[in-house]
């Protein structure tokens, strides 16, 4: 059995349990589905006085193994807002010790950095310690905000220049990396995997009247409902859900998540008169989305920039067509009008967009059948052939 070790600042912990869910369950798929052993690393940051937020990640970094994974989680050193350039050196230098007691007890074969900052940095380094090739893995963010200048940037075309192989979510992510310069070699494009029996066409009729009683949604039988995914920050465009809303005349809209940014948004909604029709439902678990999503008539998401979102592929698989802007793997998940509409990013836009979808329905199954191609089997078995052509020829 070949072993590989993860290294992922992006990962669940007790605190932030939905926190890179999408990382576990591509690390969960790979040790269930191939025989690769998976043990990953996920450092976390804690400030020298950690009060608050920080108290609690502190107190969530605990070791486990969790569906067929080995799970680390030591803390570094963070300076919060302004030591992002030393969080590589960081964790460097509080991982580097654990992964050479490991590496001497069951040696591995591979390291993988699941994000490109400050991880694939990190990783370079350690990988050269320990004389072990690494892959690493482009997700978004990473590429359009820290790849975007500075010393990140310097620092992620460093560390692709040495990697034995690139992964990107999305074939449009991965143009962007070479359009930018931060690489010239080839990219792996490597989509995410779905799970196909928790995501599926739920009957809609029920699964409002659930989600109504459940959340206290008080909505008329026939209004639209729209429902947004995802952190509420500034990129994730939910302002500009609220303002489309605006537009139409009796929809409502459930977002689901949390972040800062939702007592600004909550004040948008009432400025707007829109109180009784926005639902901010907060974090739920990420087993109930479906319920959310087979409820509603669309999802809408208008992010600034996305590598290729999970909550796209979930939605479709859920039987929910989405209206979504034209960033990263849009194009490749939106192909045909049962999956939805790519819409500009303004409120004119979406609400045109979302007045389509709603006077164009589509059988849920067929909506669901446009994303028939994800699978985490088939994304298990992608990344084991990733893996296999870096150390395979150093056999």
């Amino acid at each position: 059995m070949k072993r590989v070790l993860a290294i992922s600042t992006l990962y669940p912990n007790a605190h932030k349990p939905r926190f890179g869910g999408f990382v576990a369950r591509s690390m969960e798929a790979l040790a269930q589905h191939t025989d690769w052993d998976v043990t990953v690393i996920n450092p976390i940051g804690v400030p020298p006085i950690a009060l608050g937020e920080y108290a609690a990640l502190r107190d969530a970094a605990i070791d486990s193994f969790e569906n067929g994974v080995r799970v680390l989680r030591p803390t570094y050193p963070l300076l919060p807002k302004v030591g992002a350039r030393i969080n590589p050196w960081a964790i460097r230098r509080t991982v580097l010790p654990l992964i050479e007691e490991l590496h001497r007890d069951i040696p591995f074969d591979l390291l993988d950095a699941q994000f490109l900052f400050p991880d694939a940095p990190a990783v370079t380094q350690m990988a050269e310690s320990i004389g072990l090739p690494f892959s690493a893995k482009a997700r978004g963010s990473d590429v359009h905000y820290w790849g975007a200048s500075g010393h990140s940037r310097r620092a992620i075309q460093t560390a692709l220049a040495q990697a034995g192989g690139i992964l990107a979510v999305s074939r449009a992510l991965a143009d962007d990396m070479h359009r930018s310069g931060l690489t010239d070699a080839e990219i792996t494009v490597h989509y995410t995997g779905l799970d196909r029996d928790l995501f599926r066409p739920l009957d809609n009729g029920a699964m409002r009247s659930m989600i109504a009683e459940e959340f206290g949604l008080a909505m008329p039988d026939d209004a639209p409902l729209l429902v947004g995914v995802g952190n509420l920050v500034p990129v994730k465009g939910f302002d500009l859900a609220i303002q489309a809303l605006a537009l139409l005349d009796d929809a409502h809209l459930a977002i689901i998540g949390t972040g800062d940014d939702r007592a600004a948004l909550e004040s948008l909604a009432s400025e707007l008169g829109l109180a009784g029709r926005v639902h901010f439902l907060g974090g739920i678990a990420h087993a109930k989305l479906p319920v959310l999503f087979s409820a509603a008539d669309a999802m809408v998401l208008p992010s600034k920039r996305e590598g290729l979102a999970n909550a796209w592929v979930e939605a479709l698989a859920s039987g929910t067509p989405i209206v979504v802007p034209d960033v990263g793997g849009a194009r490749e998940v939106v192909q045909s009008p049962a999956a939805g509409r790519i819409v500009a990013r303004d409120p004119q836009a979406i609400a045109d967009g979302i007045r389509e979808v709603l006077g164009d329905p589509h059988d849920p199954r067929d909506v669901a059948e446009t994303v028939a191609r994800f699978d985490w089997r088939a994304h298990a078995e992608a990344l084991a052939r990733h893996y296999d052509s870096i150390v395979e020829p150093r056999s």
